[in-house]
């Protein structure tokens, strides 16, 4: 039988749980210690690993976390994740049996919904729910006090149904101009004063406004991409008091070196010539593993200096330009850092062009993820290692 966590391939992630850690007690320092903090595990814990993430929060003080969908909050609770779970989208109202049963909480935001949910539940069920109040994001949530108030009424007369939570999401909070957000925090409260009782949670701020505004705090925040030691946004880079560690990084192996020749062309469409003689490392990572054509040209780490990729990024490898031999078996950082060097997701970013969160996210799940904990590794692929 094959160990489990054993990879077989020269491409992995890895993830320091460490600077997890660091991130949310640096979090936890800045606001008051009263104030609640969900931890945003969605979408794979931002591409990093759901279940390894969220251990490593929960341990550093999160009492809560969040997903996106209720298959992301299944998979949590048949990893064994016992805490809290809120699904912060929009579920399906004949799976809220399924939700009670496995203790996940629900967002909702339409009376119809609850109705039509009533319909699954047993009378011994017990949902929980928050409601999500649509302040201005234009995605989902109540956009008026009457909607509010005829969700809280008909709540209160359903036992099986429990107000725990109610909450917005902003918009702007990670731009310098604040006019829409206080537009955002304003109308919010304005719809917070129409309950006739606050429910236990109380939470508005993702990353951004949970560093910049404290006004926004009430007595929970959730915590997002700051966890993972990215920055909301790089305009707001120079607000953040207290440093964010990267827990990210990619890294492969050379598999081939060769020496070219001037005239020699390299990958599809035959796009780059050497110049010269030339070495060329193939790297076993491509555009099926989300590392995509658009990063033609973006540099990596070998030996501790950059070197660039050449050519077109196939859909399994890619080649880079080395500045000198390196033997196969070398270590190549395409993302993190070598020896005094380092690249960082934010570089990768500004070269698709896109914002950091969706470069861990798009790093296929082919690739392996190995978790790191005061330097030793300590899963692969959720699989705990024994110690």
């Amino acid at each position: 039988m094959e160990a489990q966590g054993t990879f077989y391939r020269d491409t992995w992630v890895e993830v320091d749980l460490d600077s997890i850690r660091k991130n949310v007690a640096a979090v936890k320092k800045h606001v008051p210690k009263e104030i609640n903090v969900i931890a945003v595990v969605k979408a794979n814990a931002y591409g990093h690993g759901d279940v390894q993430v969220a251990q490593a929060a929960l341990e550093a003080g999160a009492v809560y976390l969040a997903v996106a969908f209720l298959d992301e909050a299944i998979a949590l609770r048949n990893k064994g994740i016992t805490a809290p779970i809120l699904v912060l989208g929009a579920s399906r109202p004949e799976d809220v049996r399924t939700a009670a049963d496995k203790h996940i909480t629900l967002t909702v935001f339409q009376q119809e919904w609850l109705q039509e949910a009533q319909k699954y539940l047993s009378d011994s069920d017990r949902l929980l729910l928050h409601i999500k109040v649509d302040s201005g994001m234009g995605r989902i949530g109540v956009r008026s006090s009457e909607e509010l108030t005829a969700i809280e009424q008909f709540v209160s007369r359903d036992k099986r149904l429990v107000f725990e939570g109610i909450f917005t999401h902003f918009a702007t909070a990670d731009e310098l101009d604040t006019t829409y957000f206080n537009q955002q925090l304003a109308f919010f409260e304005k719809m917070l004063g129409q309950l006739s009782q606050r429910p236990q949670y109380v939470h508005t701020s993702n990353s951004a406004a949970t560093i910049r505004f404290k006004k926004a705090y009430f007595n929970t925040i959730r915590l997002g991409i700051a966890m993972y030691g990215l920055t909301p946004s790089l305009e707001m880079e120079k607000e953040i008091p207290f440093p964010l560690h990267e827990a990210f990084s990619l890294k492969t192996r050379l598999v081939n070196v060769k020496k070219l020749h001037k005239g020699d062309k390299v990958s599809y469409g035959a796009t780059y010539e050497s110049q010269g003689d030339e070495w060329i490392g193939t790297l076993p990572i491509g555009y099926a593993d989300g590392w995509i054509r658009k990063l033609s040209g973006q540099e990596v780490l070998v030996g501790g200096v950059r070197a660039p990729i050449v050519g077109r990024i196939c859909m399994d490898q890619c080649m880079v330009r080395l500045p000198e031999y390196f033997p196969r078996g070398t270590e190549v950082t395409l993302i993190g850092t070598q020896g005094n060097q380092f690249i960082s997701v934010n570089e990768i970013a500004a070269k698709l062009e896109t914002i950091n969160y969706e470069v861990p996210c798009i790093i296929a799940a082919r690739v392996p993820r190995i978790y790191k904990k005061d330097g030793k590794i300590v899963a692969i692929n959720n699989y705990l290692l024994n110690s």
